[in-house]
């Protein structure tokens, strides 16, 4: 299961930079994980201040 970022996000881009697979993407301060490229490692929800990234 690939990780979702839920409303609870921030904007603060903590999470891209932990993405090995670059699977999160800012879409003008609306961050998203596409599911097909996501390894499910769990690196964004480690980096994420608030918690946003969520098992899907």
């Amino acid at each position: 299961m690939a990780y979702q970022i839920d409303s609870s996000c921030i904007g603060c881009g903590a999470c891209t930079g932990e993405c090995p697979v670059d699977a999160i993407k800012d879409n003008g301060g609306v961050f998203t994980i596409d599911a097909n490229t996501c390894i499910d490692c769990g690196a964004c929800a480690g980096a994420c201040p608030v918690g946003a990234p969520k098992q899907a």
